[in-house]
């Protein structure tokens, strides 16, 4: 196996670690695929428009195209990370809350369609917003079983998805496993169908090349502070493609998603094209660091980032399979179908957390008796993926 000191030293992205804030006393992050560092770029960017466009111009900075931040970074993360055309990404909200507003929106555009169908191993917020919406409708959901090592597969998806289907909800990529998914088979086996597919990108946008237009997508949302490194709560995104914008009506009826928000005028009217899925005042603030993290994807090149994160989980694979023997992969282990993480399960891994976490070794844990290696390509190393690896050995033979 080639030594992680020769693996970094032949990395072509090496250079880019340097951009980002050092935490002290954390030998290896490997939980970027959940809260990816913060650029030292966006460290200035938020404490310029804290002192200068917020503390300088005051309630006149929404004059001066805060308003419009919504849809151009919208149209930038598209460009660069979605495969999205112009006018049909914008960031705001939550993903909860854009969930909420993309099932609502499509089940309303297919009137008499009864069923939602959506896997059991989907991230849990994804299950409860479609758990809640199913009972005040008196909706039936199609549970799609998965194996917890890999995810939904166009055949899975078929099984479930039939004429009384009017939405499908399924990730690009499996939180747990890491799981890619065949987003364009499963959008075309929904279309067949007569149903909308929408797609919860937060474990993809950033790190695996996204084509929505191109796969024929309705809709997809995802988060920014996983490999966007927006930071902790930073605004989520939503896709809503131009075909359907003029057919679908978002339920929350906010101020700013209306035809003419400053005449504050009786009755709503909502505005034309993807502004009209905004709801209420931006989070200026929460949306700033994502610009340089969109930035920086676009000049290194998302082909780019994605061989580095095939190389990095590939490393770790190897690693836990010469160091845990006694470890079971449970994500994939053809890396064209494995994500930007890697989860290994063993029971013991819950005991190991707090010390790891003491050693300065950050990875996370899903239940049952999971531990996720998440790299985020432009900021880890190989070597943090070896010591982190050494590291859980060391613990489980002591």
């Amino acid at each position: 196996m080639t030594s992680a000191g020769e693996l970094d030293a032949a990395d072509p992205l090496a250079q880019y670690r340097g951009l980002f804030v050092e935490a002290p006393g954390v030998v290896a992050y490997l939980d970027g695929n959940s809260l990816g560092r913060p650029l030292t770029a966006s460290v200035e960017r938020v404490g310029t428009f804290l002192r200068q466009e917020w503390g300088g111009r005051l309630i006149r900075g929404w004059d001066e195209g805060w308003l419009d931040l919504p849809l151009h970074i919208g149209d930038e993360l598209g460009r660069v990370a979605l495969g999205a055309a112009p006018g049909q990404v914008a960031i705001g909200d939550s993903t909860t809350v854009l969930l909420y507003k993309l099932v609502r929106a499509a089940l309303d555009a297919r009137p008499g369609r009864t069923e939602i169908v959506i896997d059991r191993d989907s991230f849990p917020t994804d299950r409860y917003v479609v758990e809640g919406i199913a009972a005040d409708r008196g909706l039936t959901i199609r549970w799609v079983d998965t194996d917890a090592s890999a995810g939904v597969t166009p055949d899975l998806a078929a099984l479930r998805v039939g004429p009384s289907t009017a939405l499908t909800l399924f990730s690009s990529v499996a939180y747990r496993s890491g799981y890619i998914a065949d987003v364009e088979r499963i959008t075309a086996i929904a279309h067949a169908a007569g149903a909308l597919a929408l797609w919860d990108l937060s474990h993809s946008a950033g790190v695996v090349p996204t084509s929505l237009d191109a796969w024929g997508v309705d809709l997809a949302t995802g988060c920014g502070y996983k490999y966007l490194n927006g930071g902790p709560g930073a605004p989520a995104f939503l896709y809503v493609r131009q075909e359907l914008q003029e057919h679908l009506r978002q339920p929350i009826q906010g101020w700013l998603g209306s035809r003419a928000p400053f005449e504050m005028g009786q009755g709503y009217t909502p505005a034309a094209g993807i502004r009209g899925m905004l709801s209420g005042t931006p989070p200026i603030v929460g949306m700033l660091a994502m610009q340089d993290m969109i930035a920086l994807i676009d000049s290194v090149g998302l082909d780019a980032v994605r061989a580095k994160s095939v190389a990095l989980t590939e490393y770790a694979v190897e690693l836990c399979d010469e160091l845990l023997p006694d470890a079971r992969l449970a994500s994939p282990r053809d890396s064209a179908r494995r994500g930007g993480h890697v989860t290994i399960d063993h029971p013991r891994f819950a005991e190991l957390m707090p010390v790891l976490w003491e050693r300065g070794v950050i990875p996370d844990f899903r239940r049952p008796n999971g531990i996720r290696l998440g790299m985020s390509p432009l900021s880890t190393s190989f070597a943090e993926v070896e010591l982190a690896v050494r590291t859980i050995a060391e613990l489980l033979a002591g």
